[in-house]
């Protein structure tokens, strides 16, 4: 395909980027069962540089592989078939998945529905089912050809602060403690504050722990009981406390272990925003630190709820959370190889205003 091109990160240091020209997808030809697909536009906020912060550990750069030492970093969003080998999958077809940050991606299309289909290439087989699957928009309930951009940014993000915020209540850790959540101000943090805010346990107090620049933010959002900037963590008061982690910055967990000694009951590590606070090969928490990991969870979920069941709860808080956005966030689209690099050194950096989400294209 003419004018293919994928962004790659330096795997040893993520401000190192550069772009490189992909294959040639029309001269080579596609195998049976390939179908190639031109991404059109996809979200993409701190989440995405925890992929790539723990995408050795985790195996996120496993997805869309590049080989010597630059990765693709993988993101959501939506994407055309343009060519097919697979009589189930028609050029035309829209879907909504896992891509890298690329013009174009071939799959293997396989275990084809009416509803969508998996990646079936050899190199993803063990990874995650639940990055695999593709999703026909033509049979998507929860699809909406005006709020695209909405389900680009907040479909992922927003499935994985369902998750975690099921398994901190199902674990008994919220219910008679204070609830204290780092990086507060990113958008998987706010959706994990939505969430135990709507259906709160006795006795839960939340807290946000955020930069001072973003404490009036979350003030304004109104997810949570009190907001505090870092600066002042040791204002927090003594009692049974749940630390969520989505900073993954060792000082500060120390601070926060420091502080409420035996009053920290329980740290659970979901992220790591703060990536530059970390050595490079890392593990996140330590011994008394729990790291929640969406798949397996949702597979848990998904077989103890039963199918139906599981998604009837997430449509039902999807829908309110997503209204709850309205009033306070900006969907800013960006295009071109420019763009994408400039957005990517922004988030790198910490600069992006929380109350702005990024939809970006490489197609310019």
């Amino acid at each position: 395909m003419a004018g293919a091109v994928d962004f790659l990160v330096s795997r040893d240091d993520l401000r190192q980027t550069r772009f490189a020209p992909a294959p040639d997808l029309d001269t080579i030809g596609l195998q049976p069962g390939e179908v190639l697909l031109a991404i059109d536009r996809f979200g993409f906020s701190a989440n995405n540089v925890t992929y790539a912060v723990l995408g050795d550990a985790m195996r996120y750069w496993e997805f869309f592989p590049r080989s010597g030492d630059w990765g693709r970093i993988p993101v959501w969003g939506f994407a055309d078939v343009v060519r097919s080998q697979h009589d189930g999958v028609a050029a035309g077809e829209r879907v909504f998945g896992y891509l890298p940050m690329s013009t174009h991606v071939a799959v293997l299309a396989d275990r084809v529905t009416d509803g969508g289909f998996v990646d079936a290439f050899p190199h993803r087989a063990e990874l995650p089912s639940v990055y695999q699957r593709y999703i026909r928009t033509a049979a998507d309930a929860s699809y909406d050809l005006d709020r695209e951009d909405e389900l680009a940014l907040w479909r992922p993000l927003f499935m994985t602060s369902f998750g975690a915020a099921d398994f901190l209540v199902e674990r008994g850790r919220v219910e008679g403690r204070t609830v204290v959540i780092s990086s507060a101000s990113s958008k998987t943090a706010l959706g994990i504050a939505f969430l135990l805010s709507r259906d709160r346990p006795p006795g839960c107090e939340l807290v946000a722990l955020t930069s001072a620049r973003n404490v009036a933010f979350c003030e304004r959002v109104g997810y949570h009981d009190r907001v505090l900037a870092y600066d002042d963590l040791e204002s927090l008061r003594d009692g049974p406390t749940t630390f969520v982690d989505l900073a993954g910055d060792e000082k500060l967990l120390a601070r926060v272990r420091g502080h409420l000694g035996e009053s920290l009951l329980n740290s659970t590590v979901i992220g790591a925003t703060h990536w530059e606070e970390r050595a490079p090969g890392q593990a996140i928490g330590g011994a008394d630190t729990e790291f929640f990991f969406l798949p397996p969870w949702l597979e848990q979920r998904r077989r103890e709820w039963g199918p139906g069941e599981f998604a009837r709860r997430y449509s039902e808080v999807w829908r309110a959370f997503l209204a709850s956005t309205e009033s306070w966030l900006t969907i800013v689209r960006s295009e071109g190889p420019d763009a994408v690099a400039a957005v990517y050194r922004e988030l790198l950096d910490g600069r992006t205003p929380p109350d702005v989400g990024h939809i970006l294209s490489l197609a310019s």
